[in-house]
């Protein structure tokens, strides 16, 4: 997904000495500030209390089962690709209450009510990437597009600024540009940032998405970009979009999976798949949950928790007499499936964003492109399907 450039009178340039203002501009408006910092060995998205918090002259290594970090040559603040956890896990918590019930004194029950219930704080998302902006847009068609939405999700969703960092490198898993979501975000932020530096300079390109982000730009010392700042910033993404470590070609992947379900190399790919679920858990997009029932060992405390699930597990499908999806070539097929085609039947776009996290944190080093690409070489290697999928 490529921008049209801005003109450069809508474009504004904060330095990196000054970029402390930014988190004092969004503490004024009442935010908390969740955005990259280095822990445990990865870029991880967690509260961060200034620009010190960063993770300034860190990168990442990552290929398929692989990712490292390793110092740069430079101090760039978001000098790093996607890491594990995304946006997913502020807007959709892997775990959360529903209801709580609680014995009185007179024998009934006191309910209490759970996430729903709850008023979030308002938070502001620092150094959002532009395929996480997608797959922040689809987890709003997943969750708040139909009847009855998640309320607990639109509550969060609500109280979000979004600023977005258009990507400097790419990573060895990355494949946006085949999706069409990225390097360089065009839509669903309220702040849009290029990081540049230029030898001695080191500055921001800075672009307003939405009324209450050109009302935070104008708190800060920002000042307007020379026509050359702003070719220096495209040439940012431009270059980014031609690192992409991997690509897919999606020409008609909906039918093209659609009519190999039974291509015989589901049963490779299940040789190796473990079924553990990372694949879905680093996700940005899958969204399937699972309800549990607590009970106290007295009798006195009841609850019902959400937690995430996977289409991995063989009790995701239980019914009764036992799964409906058993095997792992079934259950890998699913994913992939509903990932490259039914998604597109349900919410007319792929559920894939090309961020490469799946490729990444898989323990085996399964690579969604590489499969969909061995598919595509032989296609018609397996039985004709209409369309969902075939029995396992």
């Amino acid at each position: 997904m490529s921008a049209s450039p801005p003109p450069a009178g809508d474009a504004k340039v904060l330095d990196r000495a000054d970029f402390e203002s930014l988190f004092a501009a969004l503490g004024e408006e009442g935010y908390e500030v969740i955005g990259p910092t280095v822990r445990d060995g990865a870029i991880l998205y967690e509260e961060l209390g200034g620009v010190d918090d960063l993770p300034a002259g860190w990168t990442d290594e990552q290929d398929g089962g692989s990712y490292r970090l390793r110092r740069r040559d430079d101090e760039a603040l978001f000098g790093h690709n996607v890491g594990p956890n995304s946006w997913k896990g502020q807007l959709h918590p892997p775990e959360q209450l529903l209801w709580r019930a609680q014995r009185s004194g007179d024998g009934d029950f006191e309910v209490e009510a759970g996430a729903a219930a709850e008023q979030p704080p308002r938070r502001a998302f620092l150094g959002v990437r532009s395929c996480d902006l997608h797959a922040i847009s689809h987890l709003d068609d997943a969750l708040l597009g139909f009847e009855h939405p998640d309320t607990a999700y639109a509550a969060r969703r609500a109280n979000v600024f979004v600023i977005a960092v258009n990507c400097g490198q790419a990573g060895g898993a990355c494949f946006c540009v085949s999706m069409e979501t990225g390097p360089r975000a065009s839509a669903g932020f309220d702040l849009a940032l290029t990081e540049v530096l230029d030898g001695d300079r080191h500055w921001f390109l800075v672009e307003g998405g939405s009324e209450a982000g050109e009302r935070l730009a104008a708190a800060l010392p920002l000042r307007e970009a020379r026509p050359e700042e702003v070719e220096a910033a495209l040439g940012v993404s431009e270059r980014t979009a031609g690192q992409m470590g991997r690509e897919l070609d999606t020409t008609g992947i909906k039918e093209l999976l659609y009519r190999n379900a039974e291509h015989p190399r589901w049963d490779e790919v299940s040789e190796r798949c473990l079924t553990c679920g990372n694949c879905t858990m680093v996700c940005p997009t899958c969204f399937c949950t699972t309800d549990e029932d607590v009970t106290d060992l007295a009798g006195e405390t009841a609850e019902r928790r959400q937690r995430w699930d996977s289409c991995f597990t063989l009790d995701f499908t239980y019914v009764h007499g036992g799964s409906v999806r058993h095997s792992p070539k079934s259950r890998y097929r699913q994913w992939m499936t509903h990932k490259l085609a039914s998604w597109i039947d349900q919410f007319g776009t792929s559920g894939c964003v090309g961020c490469g996290r799946c490729i990444a944190w898989c323990p085996v080093a399964i690579d969604i492109t590489e499969e969909a690409a061995a598919i595509r070489a032989t296609d018609g290697a397996g039985a004709p399907a209409e369309g969902g999928e075939a029995e396992a």
